[in-house]
């Protein structure tokens, strides 16, 4: 393993980081209607567990309506059954082979409680993204010991990773700001 390696597999631990963020970030309702907030359900069905965007198609046709049409007629009641209790706080309406889900206003208490859960899967993140700059830089610290690389290599390697690090945690700090302004806008 050489630098670049280290470099690229830091970048891509760090990018995993970022993604896993903003997949958790689009399951935090913020009052308007939105796939996102659904798609990745466990459904028991069939004998397991699927996610629902396996088992129904999901649309908005309105900012504060969901409709979810199961493929198939039978996991209707086991869709309904894992949407109420998950997370959300939604009450889905069965109608026939549809389920409709009103989305409702978030009062203010509810925003800042999500607000806050947004600051910690926020900081969730920014450990992981720590972590792999720890991990890149003992594993070009050992590059070091064993000869491959010279002290001034390590120390432009260590600055190297280091901005790498600040570039992810304000991509991170970004996207939070982003999702609290989200989550506080009426």
């Amino acid at each position: 393993m050489d630098l670049d390696e280290i470099n690229l597999e830091a970048e891509e631990a760090m990018e995993r980081a970022v993604s896993y963020l903003q997949h958790e970030f689009a399951s935090i309702r913020t009052g308007k209607a939105s796939p996102s907030l659904v798609e990745n359900l466990d459904v028991e069905a069939y004998g397991t567990s699927m996610k629902l965007k396996q088992l129904a198609v999901i649309s908005a046709p309105e900012a504060r309506l969901l409709v979810i049409q199961p493929f198939d007629a039978n996991t209707t009641q086991d869709i309904a059954k894992a949407i109420q209790e998950s997370r959300l706080g939604i009450n889905p309406a069965v109608e026939g082979k549809i389920i409709r889900l009103p989305i409702p206003e978030l009062s203010e208490d509810r925003r800042r409680e999500l607000v806050k859960a947004v600051r910690q899967i926020a900081e969730e993140s920014r450990v992981r993204v720590r972590s792999s700059r720890r991990e890149a830089i003992e594993a070009a610290r050992k590059l070091q010991k064993e000869g491959k690389i010279t002290e001034d290599d390590l120390k432009i390697a260590e600055k190297d990773i280091q901005k790498l690090t600040d570039d992810f945690i304000k991509k991170i700090d970004e996207h939070l700001a982003s999702k609290e302004a989200e989550l506080m806008r009426i």
